[in-house]
């Protein structure tokens, strides 16, 4: 509707007409001082019925016999008087807010808000879980009236059409998702949720308004059970804090196995890297011996006797020699004596 600030073309000949009637029973009439009286009155009613105004973040809608003419925006307007035309205001750029499951009893500037939580509103807020537990759900929606005609005449009560479609969606939301996903981590995701389908919902009626937004005040579970579900709550965060500590336990214990691990492999490595470089190491000094052996076999053979023999006497303590020939017993030697000169190898022909 196209808005207009002037008078209409109706009312300036209307007010025109009664003026150029006053203005000729005036002349024709001379001492009427009753009449002259009637007709200022007359003049004054239809002056103060022939203009409004409309406050800052409003908007009016001027109607003729019902029938919506034009809107007026913020400011002096002037309309038809003696109620041929008609002004409803909606406060358009104003936000608006719904509350469920409490009400605001105050809220002034200095002041501290006030809120009723009470029993009288549990009837909006307790709803079902998808896990067939009962909580208690309160919040509250925002929304500005963008197409005022719409918010007026598409249908009968829209405040309550909204109340009720924010309800009903709401409930749906909550019943599809478990209870302690509502009570924590899932609270943004529910109200996202339900002001994307109410604002579908509501184009859909042609409400005329749009959502700022959803936002969930408080969940709690009833206070019948409330008992019960802090005990669970308890449970649970004594079973989180196990699973911590074995958590923590496990990541000191498994990096130190990790590491015992990977040390004794480490040593088995290098242990078999040794023992079979000492057994090609002998394999080949052995090719080699065998070598010298068919070269020079007696020389070869007494030469790894005398080795063998060094090695094997060289950690001897004390060494007696018996010769088979002798026929009485052999004289004692002090083969441990002091000194350089002591012989290992005393050695009796």
């Amino acid at each position: 509707m196209p808005e207009s600030n002037q008078f209409p073309e109706e009312l300036q000949q209307l007010l025109n007409g009664m003026l150029e009637n006053i203005r000729r029973t005036f002349k024709k009439f001379t001492g009427g001082p009753m009449l002259i009286l009637i007709a200022a009155v007359a003049v004054v009613i239809i002056f103060w019925t022939a203009w409004f105004t409309i406050q800052p973040e409003e908007t009016g809608i001027v109607q003729r016999f019902g029938k919506v003419v034009r809107t007026a925006s913020p400011g002096l307007h002037f309309k038809l008087p003696f109620g041929v035309e008609t002004i409803r205001v909606l406060p358009t750029a104003r936000v608006l807010k719904e509350e469920f499951g409490f009400r605001t009893l105050v809220s002034r500037p200095g002041e501290k808000t006030r809120y009723d939580p009470g029993s009288a509103y549990t009837d909006e807020s307790l709803m079902l879980t998808g896990d067939l537990n009962v909580i208690d759900v309160q919040w509250i929606i925002q929304y500005r009236i963008e197409d005022p005609i719409s918010y007026l005449f598409n249908l009968r009560d829209t405040p309550k059409t909204i109340r009720d479609t924010t309800e009903a969606i709401m409930r749906r939301v909550v019943g599809n998702r478990l209870g302690s996903d509502v009570l924590t981590t899932g609270r943004v995701a529910v109200a996202s949720e339900a002001r994307d389908e109410i604002q579908s919902v509501l184009t859909a009626y042609g409400a005329g308004v749009r959502l700022v937004t959803v936002e969930l005040q408080d969940v709690t579970p009833p206070d019948t059970v409330k008992p019960a579900f802090n005990e669970v709550n308890e449970s649970r965060q004594d079973k989180e804090q196990t699973i911590n500590k074995a958590q923590e336990q496990a990541n000191q214990e498994i990096p130190r196995a990790r590491g015992v691990a990977t040390q004794s492999i480490s040593e088995a490595e290098g242990y078999a890297l040794e023992r079979v470089n000492r057994a090609q190491g002998e394999a080949t000094r052995f090719e080699a011996i065998l070598d010298e052996y068919e070269k020079a076999s007696e020389v070869t053979r007494r030469r790894l006797y005398l080795e063998a023999m060094t090695g094997l006497l060289a950690g001897m303590k004390g060494l007696y020699i018996v010769d088979q020939d002798q026929k009485a017993m052999v004289p004692w030697l002090p083969l441990e004596s002091s000194g350089p000169s002591s012989t290992e190898g005393g050695q009796q022909p």
